[in-house]
């Protein structure tokens, strides 16, 4: 990033949530920053010439960032940056930043956040939400719940982005009568949903990974039956490995009850 001559960097020092990010976005435009010497950082790696500047994340700010979003962008553009938010680029806060910046300049209207691809940082923005968005469908197809003792049940995946806040209200909504849980092993995230009421996400401690489970022997059952009917309807003369990878990525498979 270039400065302007006798200029100096500022840098938020956000943590990797979208309320820290959200509320550095607010800072920067209430202390009328020049978005051209301000960078938007997760890590803390340091910078030359630069102020440094932590942020706490603050619930109000982030409401009304993302007020601010869906009102000038709309709803689509808008959740698109929040899937950027949810990747595991490191330079995400920065190319978010920027894109909105990009948007506000430009006056860009609802379903136009993203037209300016030629940009680096709204290029970049726009790849990491259509890859968030591509994780989550692929987990909305190969997620497999399993029934516990006492009727619980319990997913368990580990997905390259932090997609569950987007896969909880599917769930939710088809399995609305169930009480329910997806565990996140990479993050040690919970997404809990009880039967008739509102889900939640729950971020445990190391101490907290599940251990122990025990299936229903209704459960073990259908997964030995289901396992029978792959290996059944499989037709050897058939078989394409390379062609089945790519319908169904092989990091999928160690959570999938059929490969199991």
């Amino acid at each position: 990033m270039r400065r302007r001559k006798g200029t100096y960097m500022i840098v938020y020092r956000c943590e990797d949530t979208l309320e820290s990010v959200f509320t550095a976005i607010y800072q920067a435009y209430e202390e009328k920053r020049n978005h051209n010497d301000t960078y938007l950082s997760l890590t803390d790696d340091p910078m030359l010439f630069a102020e440094d500047i932590p942020v706490v994340a603050d619930e109000e700010k982030t409401r009304k960032v993302m007020g601010t979003l869906r009102r000038r962008f709309g709803w689509e553009d808008s959740e698109k940056l929040c899937m950027a938010l949810a990747s595991e680029d490191e330079g995400k806060a920065q190319a978010v930043y920027r894109t909105v910046v990009q948007g506000l300049r430009g006056r860009c209207g609802r379903g136009h956040l993203f037209d300016n691809l030629a940009d680096s940082q709204v290029y970049k923005a726009f790849a990491l939400a259509r890859g968030v968005s591509t994780e989550a469908g692929h987990q909305k197809q190969f997620l497999r719940f399993q029934e516990l003792e006492g009727g619980m049940l319990y997913s368990r995946i580990g997905p390259k982005n932090d997609v569950m806040v987007f896969l909880m209200p599917h769930f939710a909504d088809r399995l609305s009568i169930e009480n329910f849980v997806i565990y996140d092993e990479k993050r040690n995230l919970f997404g809990i949903h009880p039967g008739q009421g509102r889900w939640y996400l729950l971020r445990g401690e190391e101490a907290d990974r599940p251990a122990g489970l025990r299936f229903s022997d209704k459960e073990l059952q259908y997964q030995e039956l289901f396992r029978q009917f792959c290996h059944s309807i499989t037709i050897e003369e058939r078989r394409n490995r390379k062609l089945q990878a790519g319908m169904l990525p092989l990091r999928f498979r160690e959570y999938m009850v059929e490969f199991q």
